[in-house]
C-alpha cells in the first residue's frame, strides 16, 4: 500500500494550491487525479486579482496565455453596468497544469472509486492510505461522495447547470461580458476572450428553478449564442457546448470532517453573486493545507461568498439567484472589486 502524510484528491486549482502550501512547508503530500494533465476543463477561465496574491505570482511570471481586462461589461436584465477592476483570463488546461507542476507534489494517475475510514487514517480504493485527506474532486469528489454527503447533503436550490465551449476566435472586442437574467433565466451568460484568439462562451442557470417551469439550459444557449451574433462578437455559431453543472456557496458549509476536508467545488463554494469558482477554491485549498499544518482554523466562513464588494449589486445579484436574501452571507472577507 502507498502511504503519505497527506493525500490531495483532484489536481485542479483547490488541490494543487494545498498541495504548493504543503510542499514548501515540508510536508509529504501525494495529488491524485484520474486525468493526465494537461487536460480539458470546462470553464470559463477568468481569475481575480486576488487569487493572484494568494498564489504568489504575477502576470509576468506565467509562461502560458493570460488577458487583462480592466473593465467587465455587465448587463443585468438589460441595465449595463462597468465592472472597473483589473480582472484576468486564462485557459484552464494551461493553468492547471502549470499549478500542478508548481506545487512540486507527486503525482498519481487514479480514478478513486472508494473512501474509507481506517482508525485515524483514510485508506483509497485499498491502494493508498494517509492521515489528512483533502477531497479536491469537484462536484464528483468522492471523498465528499463517501465522507461527506450523508451527513452533510447539497442543498439542490443552489445547483447550477451550464453549456459552455471554448475555441479559436479572433474577437474584435477585447472585452468580457457577462449578461444576468439573460432573457429570464435565473443565472448568467459570459463571453470571455483569451489571449491569442480564443474566447470562451457559456451560460448557467439554476437547476431547480428550470425545472419548475420546465425550462432547459440548451434553449437559453441557443438564445445567447443568437444574440452573440446579433452584436457582432461572433460571427458563425461555434458548433455544439458541453455540459456540467456545480453548486453556489452554501451559508453553513461543513467542510471538515476531523482529518479530511472539502475544498473548492467539492465543497460547493461557488460565490453567490457571480458564480466565481477559482477564487474561493485556491483560498479553501490554502486554508486547507495551513489547517493541516496548525496555523488556522479550516472555517470556510473566512472566505468570502460573494465576488463584488458593491453591497446593493452583490445582494441584489444575490438574491436573484439563490432566491433568498443574501442574510448571513456577508461573512467573511469581501473581494476589493468594485462597481462603478
Amino acid at each position: 500500500m502507498i502511504e503519505h502524510e497527506v493525500i490531495v484528491v483532484g489536481g485542479g486549482p483547490a488541490g494543487s494550491s494545498a498541495a504548493w502550501e504543503l510542499v514548501r512547508n515540508g510536508v509529504d503530500c501525494l495529488v491524485i487525479d484520474r486525468e493526465t494533465f494537461p487536460r480539458e476543463k470546462l470553464c470559463a477561465g477568468w481569475i481575480t486579482p486576488e487569487v493572484l496574491e494568494a498564489l504568489e505570482f504575477t502576470p509576468s511570471d506565467y509562461p502560458h496565455r493570460f488577458l487583462t481586462f480592466e473593465t467587465l461589461r455587465i448587463s443585468i436584465r438589460g441595465l449595463k453596468l462597468p465592472y472597473r477592476s483589473p480582472q484576468h483570463s486564462i485557459r484552464r488546461y494551461e493553468f492547471d497544469r502549470w499549478l500542478l507542476e508548481r506545487s512540486g507534489a507527486p503525482v498519481a494517475t487514479h480514478n478513486v472509486r472508494h473512501v474509507e475510514r481506517d482508525g485515524d487514517a483514510f485508506v483509497l480504493d485499498g491502494s493508498f492510505r494517509c492521515r489528512y485527506l483533502v477531497g479536491a474532486g469537484g462536484t464528483r469528489c468522492p471523498v465528499y461522495r463517501d465522507l461527506f454527503r450523508a451527513q452533510h447533503p447539497r442543498d439542490k436550490t443552489l445547483q447550477v447547470v451550464t453549456q459552455e465551449l471554448e475555441f479559436p476566435f479572433e474577437t474584435p472586442d477585447r472585452d468580457c461580458y457577462l449578461y444576468f437574467f439573460h432573457r429570464g433565466l435565473a443565472g448568467y451568460g459570459w463571453y470571455v476572450p483569451k489571449a491569442d484568439g480564443y474566447v470562451n462562451v457559456g451560460i448557467g442557470g439554476v437547476a431547480d428553478r428550470l425545472k419548475a417551469r420546465g425550462d432547459d439550459i440548451k434553449r437559453h444557449w441557443r438564445g445567447l449564442i443568437d444574440d452573440l451574433l446579433r452584436r457582432g462578437l461572433l460571427d458563425a455559431d461555434p458548433g455544439e457546448p458541453g455540459g456540467y453543472s456545480y453548486f453556489l456557496r452554501s451559508l453553513h458549509p461543513e467542510p471538515r470532517l476531523g482529518n479530511a476536508f472539502v475544498v473548492g467545488d467539492a465543497a460547493g463554494l461557488a460565490t453567490r453573486d457571480m458564480c466565481e469558482g477559482i477564487g474561493p477554491a485556491v483560498e479553501s485549498g490554502l486554508m486547507a493545507a495551513r489547517a493541516v499544518l496548525d496555523r488556522e482554523p479550516f472555517d470556510l466562513g473566512g472566505i468570502s461568498a460573494h465576488t463584488l464588494g458593491q453591497p446593493l449589486a452583490r445582494r441584489a445579484l444575490d438574491r436573484v439567484l439563490t432566491g433568498s436574501p443574501a442574510q448571513g452571507s456577508d461573512a467573511g472577507k469581501h473581494r476589493r472589486s468594485t462597481v462603478a
